[in-house]
């Protein structure tokens, strides 16, 4: 009993490792974070140097809050211009998720 203990436990920690790192990575904020902010910036504005020389949008704009999401989960999911495209990295629900997360960006 103790060996399967023994044996059961480590695999239980690596199992919530993962479910941890995995939520990580879909959580929007977070996902934000790590992908976006480099052109758009934590704010959203576009105001970072990359940002400034790609021309990023404003996300906070009335611009890009007037797209309908179906537009912006197909800019998320597929990319344009020169923002790449996520579809490879999130589901299409954790593409919804930043679509709301988004409309949560202010000026």
């Amino acid at each position: 009993m103790r060996r399967f203990l023994a044996s059961f436990a480590p695999g239980v920690l690596c199992l919530l490792a993962l479910a941890t790192a995995a939520q990580a990575e879909t959580d929007p904020a977070k996902f934000f974070k790590a992908n976006c902010t480099l052109c758009h910036s934590a704010n959203g504005s576009g105001d970072s140097p990359t940002g400034k020389a790609m021309h990023a949008k404003d996300l906070r704009s009335d611009e890009v809050q007037k797209e309908t999401d179906a537009a912006l989960i197909e800019i998320i999911t597929k990319g344009k211009g020169k923002m790449p495209a996520f579809g490879a990295k999130l589901s299409a629900d954790d593409v919804t998720k930043m679509v709301a997360y988004l409309r949560t960006l202010k000026k």
